[in-house]
C-alpha cells in the first residue's frame, strides 16, 4: 500500500477541486495531447466518482462507478488505495474491412485500485486518449471462483442543456416472431438530455450527445463470451449501464454476465471532441480484443447481389438465383446471397449446383440461416443448424466442401450472457472452416470485427428491408439514414443494405437516387449487400454503372469527416487505394448548397461526380470537376438528394 501511495505523491499534481463539494482531491489521467482529462476521487460517504473534461470545459459531471458481484460489493464504503504509474499504451493493428486498414492507437493508461469494507479488491483501468475516454472493471482472484455480476452502477452524469441522439430498447419478445429486441427503432434526434426514460426500455448504443458544442459519443466494446450486452437508463440527465430485459436469454441460459476469476468488464467508450473526432475514431476497435489464431486470409470485402430485398420469398428460387449470380458476376461483385427457405425451395443438392456455377462466374455463394431456438418463432428455415458445436461443425464441413463462402445467421435473442456467447461460438467455429458471418436480427458487435475478421456486417439497424415493407418507415428514411454515420457506423460494420435504384414495389421512395448511390460511400460493410435488381439496374446510365462496377465497399484505407450534422447532412470522404471516393446524403427536405473543403487535394485534380438530375428522383447527372488545393467548391444537393465524387490521387 506504502508503494502505491508514493507513486501517488510523485504522479499527480493538485487539482482543482469539484464546485461545491468538500471530497478528497480528485486524481488526474490525461490524453497524450493534454486536452482531455479524467479526474477520478471517493465521496466522503465512498463513493467512486469520476468527471472528464474537454480543454477548459467540463463535459461529464461527476459521474458513479462501481460493480456488485455475487461475493463483493463494490458500489458503495469504498476506498482508493492505490494507482499504478502511467503508463503509454500504444497498439498497431490492421483492420481486414471496415473504414480504415492501418490503425495506430495511443493513450496514456492508469490502474486504480479500490478496496470495500471487507477488504476484497476491485481495480478500474482508465485510458484516456486523443479521442476519448475508455474504462474498464477487473476483478482478481482464482480460477476456480465463480461469480455473478448482479449490477452496474456506471453512469454519465450530463450537463445542464445536454441534447441527446437516442434510440429506444424495445420490449424483449415484441415484434416479428418474438424478435426484438435488435436494435432497429429510429433514433430520436436532439432531444433534451433529460427525456423521460418510459419511452422505451432504455436507450441502445452508440448514444449520441452534444454539451456545450462538444460532442460525446457513449458505447462500449471487447464484449466477451461471459459478459452481457448492456445499453443505458436514464434519470433525468443521470445515464447509467444496465443490463438486458430478463426474457433475453438461450434456454436455461444467464442473462447477467458470469465467470470465473480473474474477470473483466468490457470497456466503457465516450469518443470526445468535434464531429470529425467522432466519425473518424476508431476507439470501438482500438480498445477490442486482437484477432482470434486462426488464417484469416479467406476474408474478403465486396459487393453482393440480394433478391429478397426487393423480390422477397418468392424469389428464392433456382433460376432467380443463377439471374441474380450472372448480376454479381457482370457487376464485378464478390458474392450473391440466397435467403432464408432455399432449404425448401431450392434444396441443397441445388445449392450445390448454384455453388459451383457461382464459382465459375468469379462470384461466392452466401446462405441464410435461422438462429433457431424458444427465443424467436420465425417459420424460415433453414432452422437449428447452427446450434450446438456439433451441428454447426456438421454444417460447415458441408459449406466447405461445395464452396460457399459464408452464411448470414438471423433473428437472435438479445443481450443476455447466454446469447452473447451463443454469437462467439457461431464466429470460433466459422473462423476454423473459412466461413464469412452476417449476423441479422442481432445485437450491436461491438469491435468484434477485429476479433474474428470474418464477421463482416451485422444488421442492428431499421434497414433497407424497413423501407420496403411500409411507407411511414419510407417517409422518415432519409433523416434516419444521415444519422447512421454518427451512432451507429461509427466503430462497427452495418448490413443496411442499401443503394435501390430502380424503385420499390408499392412504396413511395422518398430519397433520389444521388441518394441512394451516395449510401455506397457513406455506409460501412465488410459485406454491401445491395439492394437492387438486374432490371433496376438498366435502367440507370452507364456512368452509374461503372462506378457500381468492382466498387470496392468495405475495403477502404482511410475514412474522412467532410461536413454533417447527425439526422441532416453526412458528407464522409474514404479512400481505396489511390482514389478518394466522397459521399454526401442531405436528410432534409429542403434544398442544401454546401461548401466543401477536400483536404486530400494536392495541387490541380480532376473529379468525376455523380449527382441528381432535373427529371425526379430517379435521374442522374454527371459532372466533372477540376479541384484545387486549399479551394473550396460549393455543391447543391437537392431535398433528400444526395452525390459522389471520385477523386484520383
Amino acid at each position: 500500500m506504502k508503494k502505491y501511495l508514493s507513486i501517488l505523491a510523485i504522479l499527480f499534481l493538485p487539482a482543482i477541486g469539484f464546485t461545491g463539494c468538500q471530497d478528497a482531491e480528485p486524481m488526474k489521467v490525461t490524453s497524450p495531447d493534454g486536452n482531455i482529462t479524467v479526474q477520478v476521487r471517493t465521496s466522503e460517504e465512498g463513493k467512486l466518482l469520476y468527471e472528464v473534461q474537454s480543454g477548459q470545459q467540463q463535459v461529464l459531471q461527476p459521474s458513479r462507478l462501481g460493480i456488485k458481484s455475487s461475493d463483493a460489493d463494490f458500489t458503495q464504503n469504498l476506498e482508493i488505495i492505490g494507482v499504478s504509474d502511467i503508463l503509454r499504451v500504444e497498439d498497431d493493428y490492421v483492420l481486414m474491412h471496415g473504414k480504415q486498414k492501418k490503425v495506430t492507437y495511443v493513450a496514456n493508461e492508469a490502474v486504480f485500485q479500490v478496496s470495500n469494507v471487507d477488504g476484497k479488491l476491485m481495480e478500474i483501468v482508465f485510458r484516456v486518449s486523443d479521442d476519448g475516454v475508455a474504462f474498464r472493471y477487473h476483478l482478481p482472484g482464482s480460477a476456480d471462483e465463480k461469480v455473478v455480476i448482479e449490477k452496474e452502477i456506471t453512469s454519465f452524469v450530463m450537463l445542464q442543456n445536454t441534447k441527446g441522439w437516442l434510440q429506444p430498447v424495445s420490449k424483449a419478445k415484441t415484434g416479428f416472431a418474438e424478435t426484438n429486441p435488435s436494435y432497429e427503432e429510429n433514433y430520436l434526434q436532439e432531444v433534451p438530455a433529460e427525456i423521460d426514460s418510459s419511452i422505451g426500455f432504455g436507450w441502445v448504443y452508440p448514444a449520441l450527445f452534444r454539451t456545450n458544442g462538444v460532442w460525446l459519443l457513449i458505447t462500449e466494446t471487447s464484449l466477451n463470451a461471459n459478459y452481457c450486452g448492456t445499453h443505458l437508463e436514464n434519470e433525468g440527465n443521470s445515464y447509467r449501464v444496465t443490463f438486458p430485459q430478463p426474457e433475453e436469454v438461450m434456454p436455461q441460459g444467464a442473462v447477467n454476465p458470469e465467470g470465473f476469476l480473474p474477470l473483466s468488464t468490457p470497456w466503457r467508450i465516450l469518443t470526445i471532441g468535434d464531429l470529425a473526432t467522432i466519425t473518424e475514431s476508431t476507439l470501438g476497435t482500438d480498445l477490442a480484443e486482437p484477432a482470434i489464431d486462426v488464417d484469416f486470409s479467406f476474408v474478403e470485402p465486396g459487393l453482393a447481389s440480394w433478391s429478397w430485398v426487393i423480390l422477397k420469398d418468392e424469389s428464392v428460387n433456382y433460376e432467380t438465383q443463377k439471374d441474380f449470380i450472372d448480376f454479381a458476376a457482370e457487376m464485378e461483385w464478390s458474392y450473391c446471397l440466397v435467403d432464408g427457405l432455399w432449404d425448401e425451395q431450392i434444396g441443397r443438392d441445388k445449392i450445390a449446383e448454384l455453388s459451383k456455377y457461382a464459382q465459375s462466374k468469379g462470384v461466392g455463394l452466401l446462405l441464410w440461416y435461422n438462429s433457431a431456438g424458444s427465443w424467436n418463432s420465425a417459420y424460415q428455415t433453414p432452422k437449428n443448424k447452427m446450434l450446438t458445436h456439433e451441428s454447426r461443425v456438421k454444417e460447415f464441413e458441408w459449406m466447405h466442401e461445395i464452396g460457399i463462402k459464408g452464411i448470414k445467421v438471423d433473428f437472435f435473442g438479445g443481450d443476455g450472457q447466454s446469447v452473447i456467447a451463443y454469437y462467439h461460438e457461431i464466429l470460433r467455429d466459422a473462423a476454423e472452416y473459412g466461413i464469412m458471418l452476417n449476423f441479422h436480427g442481432a445485437t450491436l458487435p461491438r469491435g468484434w470485427a477485429r476479433t474474428y475478421p470474418n464477421l463482416m456486417t451485422v444488421e442492428a439497424i431499421k434497414g433497407y428491408e424497413f423501407i420496403t415493407f411500409g411507407q411511414e418507415t419510407a417517409d422518415k428514411a432519409p433523416s434516419h439514414m444521415a444519422m447512421t454515420p454518427f451512432t451507429r457506423n461509427v466503430f462497427d460494420p452495418m448490413d443496411f443494405t442499401p443503394i435501390n435504384l430502380g424503385g420499390i414495389p408499392n412504396i413511395d421512395r422518398r430519397t433520389t437516387n444521388g441518394f441512394e448511390l451516395a449510401l455506397s460511400v457513406v455506409f460501412t460493410s465488410g459485406i454491401q449487400h445491395v439492394a437492387e435488381t438486374p432490371d433496376g439496374m438498366a435502367t440507370v446510365p452507364d456512368y452509374v454503372k461503372n462506378f457500381l462496377t468492382g466498387f470496392p465497399g468495405g475495403d477502404w484505407d482511410e475514412t474522412r469527416f467532410i461536413d454533417g450534422y447527425p439526422g441532416k447532412l453526412a458528407v464522409i470522404a474514404r479512400r481505396h487505394g489511390n482514389q478518394w471516393y466522397v459521399g454526401g446524403i442531405n436528410g432534409e427536405k429542403t434544398e442544401k448548397v454546401v461548401e466543401l473543403e477536400l483536404p486530400f487535394v494536392s495541387g490541380t485534380q480532376e473529379a468525376l461526380m455523380i449527382t441528381d438530375g432535373e427529371e425526379g428522383i430517379l435521374s442522374f447527372l454527371q459532372e466533372k470537376l477540376v479541384l484545387k488545393e486549399d479551394q473550396s467548391f460549393k455543391v447543391t444537393i437537392k431535398p433528400n438528394g444526395g452525390f459522389v465524387m471520385v477523386v484520383e490521387n
